[in-house]
């Protein structure tokens, strides 16, 4: 039998390999950087085109380059924030990553393929695909449900509301 000391010791152990991740101050100063470059280009093309104040009133680039003079002094306050923050604070662990990755992943191919096979084939795989792999639903089912709900937003937008999505080859050989 464990004892309370070794069972505490243990959970110590897998919290300690939990709470490694991905840095904070990393996170942040990256989103710090990320902005300045922004407004760098946001200040630099509106400089460009004029920003002053001309005889009858503000130049196309009056106003955006004052945004982006607000979004530069942001960028310094994060990044002013992010060396404050200690060292060893964990933005986000490696399992947490990996569940996040495990809807983005899916989803940005689902995108990809709005493009060549239309909104409705690529959402059925989608949802298919997931409940298979997620859901570990048999695949008949899977295939069923994602059909199913798909050829019922088909009939709500295109016949129903006669919204015109994305379509694809599948839709193109049946007359839509």
């Amino acid at each position: 039998m464990e004892t309370q000391q070794e069972h505490a010791g243990a959970a110590g152990v897998d919290a300690d390999v939990q709470a490694r991740g991905v840095s904070l101050r990393a996170v942040e100063l990256v989103v710090a950087a990320l902005l300045l470059a922004g407004a760098a280009v946001v200040i630099w093309s509106n400089h460009r085109i004029g920003a002053g104040w001309a005889a009858d009133g503000p130049e196309a680039g009056y106003f955006p380059l004052r945004v982006g003079a607000i979004v530069l002094v942001c960028s310094l306050a994060v990044a002013w924030q992010a060396w404050r923050t200690p060292a060893d604070a964990v933005f986000a662990s490696w399992q947490q990553l990996r569940q996040v990755c495990v809807i983005l992943l899916p989803l940005s191919v689902y995108v990809a393929l709005i493009g060549w096979l239309g909104i409705y084939v690529a959402s059925a795989i989608f949802i298919a695909g997931f409940m298979m792999a997620v859901g570990k639903a048999e695949w008949w089912r899977a295939v069923l449900l994602g059909a199913g709900i798909n050829l019922v937003l088909f009939w709500i937008f295109e016949i129903q509301f006669r919204v015109p999505l994305p379509k694809g080859p599948l839709e193109a050989a049946l007359g839509f």
